[in-house]
């Protein structure tokens, strides 16, 4: 009988660059963190290193992201995934939505930057809320909630 040996990963698995579900639990971290990623960053948490071609494949995966995102009334997540070098989304982020919201200015510059901070507000708030609702009020003895004075619960 053979023994078993333990397995040692030396890398950790890749996960699919096309997982849509895997790429939105990357990014929704990030936005309840209030950080945005590069493109790099999230090719990392999948477990792979950043090729041009990983990173064209990941654009498409983040377009299947925001179509669920705005099918569920949620914001969309791409515009956390940014370029390492002005931290600014690629191109296709900029042909594909800007115009949809409302923007016709340059994709760099200190007005882009400032367009692009605005939409991250928009997403980093949201998952802050849900968040913060999600979180359930502590009780007392008594079985009522302490999160507001008596007086106030009276009311």
């Amino acid at each position: 009988m053979r023994k078993s040996r333990d397995l040692i990963l030396l890398d950790p698995p890749e996960i699919p660059i096309g997982d849509v579900a895997a790429v939105r639990a990357i990014l929704l971290a990030a936005a309840k963190a209030g950080k945005a990623m590069s493109y790099a960053g999230v090719l990392d948490a999948l477990g792979h290193r950043f090729t041009r071609p990983k990173m064209r494949a990941l654009c498409r995966t983040l377009d299947a992201v925001d179509t669920r995102a705005v099918a569920a009334g949620e914001p969309e997540l791409a515009v956390l995934v940014v370029r390492e070098a002005d931290r600014l989304p690629g191109q296709g982020w900029w042909v594909g939505k800007v115009r949809a919201l409302g923007y016709a200015g340059s994709w760099t510059g200190d007005e882009a930057q400032a367009f692009v901070r605005k939409q991250q507000k928009i997403v980093f708030d949201y998952w802050r809320r849900k968040k913060r609702k999600k979180a359930k009020p502590t009780t007392g003895g008594s079985g009522r909630s302490t999160s507001r004075p008596r007086a106030a619960r009276r009311a």
